[in-house]
């Protein structure tokens, strides 16, 4: 079977999360894969298989791990996202480039914060948590769209997950 793009994958995973932040009880996803390092595969035997709700859900902990406090960060960009007014077609573009910059300029702080942790992998764990934060204030604001126009447009996130092995293996 041809393996799908990156941008594809990224489109899989991100529909998962998705569905998972909209699934009532909020444990769809999680209940799915217990990833505790102690599971039947061995760690010599990385996964091959791509399976997006086993990679959602290990975004959905990075992103429960950010301890970005949205609400007490100043950044023009974060505050345009914040703010949630139902936007007409044209400003949901501009919303989008705020909800980019925001996630930008957020990681990179948070990064340099924690020199421990690379900016790839903060930008991942920001953009989720900033979704998953966005879309309890207005949900029909949050389009699965936006974190896949994101992540897919951030050539050095793209680059650090296909040199970990892709998406199969983050």
């Amino acid at each position: 079977a041809e393996m799908a793009t990156f941008e594809e994958q990224t489109e899989c995973i991100v529909e998962a999360l998705f569905s998972d932040l909209l699934g009532e009880d909020g444990s769809d996803c999680r209940s799915l894969e217990i990833d505790s390092g102690d599971s039947v595969q061995s760690a010599e035997e990385p996964p091959t298989r791509f399976d997006p709700v086993v990679v959602a859900s290990r975004l959905r902990r990075m992103g429960d791990q950010c301890n970005v406090d949205f609400e007490k960060v100043s950044s023009e960009a974060l505050a345009e996202v914040l703010k949630g007014k139902k936007l007409k077609l044209p400003s949901r573009c501009l919303q989008m480039e705020k909800f980019g910059a925001a996630v930008e300029s957020l990681s990179r702080s948070w990064s340099n914060q924690n020199p421990e942790l690379v900016y790839e992998r903060a930008f991942l764990a920001v953009s989720v948590k900033l979704l998953m934060h966005v879309s309890k204030k207005v949900l029909s604001m949050v389009q699965p769209s936006q974190l896949t126009n994101v992540i897919n447009g951030n050539s050095q996130v793209k680059s650090y997950i296909e040199a970990c092995g892709g998406w199969v293996r983050m």
